[in-house]
């Protein structure tokens, strides 16, 4: 395996602004995703996620990331339906200063190539809180793609009383917020669940328990556990 080349080194591009560092691997990844596109048409259900490839080598744009189980590695930005068949891919190589403006970062402008192929088709996408910014849900929303993600409460333009010193929620209770279709909430278990949401209408406020005064999940608590973290 020391030895398998995918490219030829003496056509190694010339460093500038336009240097891709994934070159030697460039036209394996290009291939893929052509065929990933070719011969399936993803279900309605997908989600997008950060995955680490282990790898010890020597690249630049290697990941160290204390937390993940396979701290060192190469990161990779998917997307992937509920079957878990992945539908696009796209490695992480660091800081990119030309996909970003002062209306579109960095992580917007990965999902918005991740789902260049589904937009227009009415697909529903499930993203954790690393991808979460108001802009980019409305941008989805705008290329006919639905969205649900989890959020921090201090980001930008989420409802001020949704802050941890204004609400003080009992487990099991809904707080609601919307603006037009958007619908933002706060469930209360043993922490508080910040989310977003534009697929379904909002759910009722109120405390929401069992007979056995276990706080029961609202419907898109339950999609989101379902098809972003199994």
């Amino acid at each position: 395996m020391h030895f398998l080349h995918f490219a030829d080194n003496s056509q190694r591009p010339a460093a500038g602004e336009e240097y891709d560092r994934l070159w030697k691997l460039r036209t394996v990844f290009d291939k893929l995703n052509e065929a990933y596109a070719k011969f399936y048409n993803p279900l309605e259900h997908l989600a997008v996620d950060k995955v680490i490839v282990k790898f010890k080598g020597r690249v630049i744009f290697r990941q160290y990331i204390p937390k993940k189980r396979k701290c060192f590695g190469i990161k990779i930005y998917k997307l992937s339906d509920e079957s878990g068949y992945t539908d696009d891919m796209r490695v992480y190589l660091g800081r990119d200063s030309h996909s970003t403006t002062d209306d579109m970062t960095a992580t917007h402008a990965t999902i918005r190539h991740l789902t260049s192929r589904v937009e227009g088709l009415g697909h529903k996408i499930f993203m954790d809180n690393f991808f979460s910014s108001l802009r980019l849900f409305d941008d989805l929303d705008r290329r006919k793609i639905k969205s649900c993600r989890t959020v921090q409460p201090n980001k930008r333009g989420m409802p001020l009383e949704f802050g941890p010193k204004h609400l003080k929620l009992k487990r099991g209770d809904v707080t609601v917020r919307t603006r037009g279709g958007l619908t933002a909430l706060v469930w209360k278990d043993r922490r508080e669940v910040y989310m977003l949401t534009n697929m379904d209408p909002p759910p009722a406020e109120g405390n929401f328990c069992d007979n056995s005064n276990q706080p029961m999940k609202p419907q898109i608590v339950e999609w989101y556990i379902w098809y972003e973290l199994r």
